[in-house]
């Protein structure tokens, strides 16, 4: 549970660098929205490892 409150928190910091981003056009939200991107997607791979743990132990 602790990954998916940490995938929580870097979507809202995407969103606010995706309104940054593409509002402004400020084009250093970009770059760390790519990198928030990234993060989300090692979380995601990692709650889906610990799912399926969870799952195959009971």
């Amino acid at each position: 549970m602790e990954n998916f409150e940490k995938l929580k928190e870097v979507i809202a910091t995407a969103e606010a660098e995706a309104a940054s981003f593409y509002e402004k056009g400020n084009k250093a939200a970009g770059t760390r929205l790519r990198n928030a991107m990234q993060v989300l997607k090692v979380l995601a791979t990692d709650i889906r490892k610990e799912v399926t743990e969870k799952k195959n132990a009971q």
